[in-house]
């Protein structure tokens, strides 16, 4: 049956006749068959929205009211909280008024400088007429000078209150907290009455996240498999919430900062997920597989026969290609083998000799307890030497 479904143990390979002779070894044999083989990356990460805002605030202050909690779905430009204006309201108006006072100063100092130039045309008229000496005219364009310098000092007076005033009311226009895009509130880390400072970074406030119907994995590749995870690759995954469910998912990105923790160095993979029934959370810890490689309609052997080597007969060397044994007419028989890709169980043969459905042999039979076998058959366990009342057990051993 295709599946790789362990076949019954075939007949032994013949019998002494011979009186006082044991039987021959018998062997447990499973069916070469053609199927997909998945070569995957085990990992563990953490569910979280794609876009996550940390909404915080640019001034100190009371909070005064709260127009969103855990769960609010909230749109961009939508108030979510109030500060406590009070203090920031009597700052700009005395900013106002400090404006409005030089201001004044500014026409002061343009009357006393119309004044000073009135006074120099008349004291050149005089001068001409010889009138007046020429220091009176000197001392009247000094004045003129003066008076325009006076000038300007109380303009740059007045345009450095303005920016003061601005400031002061753009801070006052920060006590009104907005949402900064459209999203789901998945913290608030404030309450009514509580004080907030702003002093060296801004108070988070909120967490916003931007759309849960998109989320990602940040999974921990080990640097041992980091090198055959690549954007792009299927991705499936299970969270605890939903045991029975699998989730699926696409490599991102392979993030090149290395994550050291207790001498192991692993990095991190972002996945992106869809989230269409917002089952998946913020948070979730998802067991993630990463599909590397894979063989597609190929014939694949179990691991085991692989490993299987009767008595007397050498292992393979290369890794890329090996022996399995067959049986033909209850006689071994050697059939080399190139392998591909493993999903750790089977492999996938990509040339040699073997045929679908052709018996390979994957171990001896567990009844065959000689000394032969024990000494050459690490994969069957040998009872204890001691415990001679119980039975080394019965049937086909995979």
């Amino acid at each position: 049956m295709v599946g790789g479904v362990v076949a019954a143990t075939v007949s032994a390979a013949a019998y002494y006749h011979a009186q006082g002779r044991a039987e021959a070894p018998a062997y447990v044999t499973q069916p070469v068959v053609r199927g997909d083989v998945v070569d995957t990356v085990e990992a563990s990460g953490t569910l979280g929205a794609v876009t996550t805002v940390q909404v915080g605030t640019q001034v100190s202050g009371t909070i005064a009211s709260l127009h969103a909690d855990f769960n609010s779905r909230v749109r961009k430009g939508h108030v979510i909280a109030r500060l406590d204006p009070s203090l920031l309201e009597a700052q700009v108006e005395q900013a106002e008024a400090t404006v409005v006072r030089l201001q004044a100063e500014v026409e002061r100092s343009r009357v006393a400088l119309d004044d000073a130039r009135v006074t120099l045309r008349r004291g050149r008229e005089l001068l001409a007429a010889g009138l007046v000496p020429a220091a009176d005219v000197d001392a009247a364009e000094s004045a003129v000078r003066q008076g325009e310098a006076s000038l300007k000092a109380a303009e740059a007076q007045v345009t450095q209150a303005q920016a003061a005033l601005h400031q002061n009311r753009v801070a006052l226009g920060h006590t009104v907290i907005t949402a900064p895009v459209d999203g789901v509130v998945i913290s608030r880390n404030v309450d009514v009455g509580q004080t907030v400072a702003a002093s060296m970074s801004a108070p988070t406030l909120f967490v916003i996240a931007n759309d849960l119907s998109e989320m990602q994995v940040d999974a921990s590749v080990d640097e041992a498999d980091i090198g055959r995870v690549v954007p792009g690759q299927q991705v499936s995954f299970t969270v605890d919430a939903y045991p029975q469910e699998m989730f699926r998912g696409v490599v991102e990105e392979v993030r090149l900062n290395p994550v050291v923790q207790q001498n192991v160095v692993s990095y991190v993979t972002v996945i992106d997920v869809a989230n269409p029934d917002l089952k998946l959370k913020p948070g979730m810890t998802a067991n993630v597989t990463i599909e590397v490689a894979k063989a597609t309609d190929v014939l694949k052997v179990p691991n085991a026969a692989l490993r299987f080597q009767p008595p007397g007969q050498p292992g393979a060397v290369d890794t890329t290609s090996a022996r399995a044994w067959t049986l033909e007419s209850g006689q071994l028989q050697a059939v080399p083998v190139q392998l591909g890709i493993t999903d750790g169980t089977t492999t996938a043969v990509v040339g040699g000799g073997l045929k679908e459905r052709m018996p390979i042999v994957t171990a001896l039979a567990a009844q065959n307890t000689g000394p032969a076998a024990a000494a050459t058959s690490p994969l069957i366990p040998q009872p204890p030497r001691g415990n001679r009342g119980r039975s080394a057990g019965s049937g086909v051993r995979p």
